[in-house]
């Protein structure tokens, strides 16, 4: 769920960021950049939760 919110963010984000004038590639890299931000913490927090003993 977390990656869905990070990709409905980072999509209002790019257009907001398009539409002030920021160059739409550079407004996509942050897009990018939030998703794979939260596809990582998906990816890793059982692990980290399994180092801690919390799990």
């Amino acid at each position: 769920m977390a990656v869905l919110w990070a990709l409905l963010v980072g999509l209002v984000v790019w257009i907001a960021l398009w539409a002030i004038g920021v160059s739409a590639f550079d407004a996509f890299l942050l897009l990018v950049a939030l998703v794979t931000g939260a596809a990582a913490w998906r990816l890793f927090k059982p692990h980290l939760e399994r180092q801690l003993g919390r799990s």
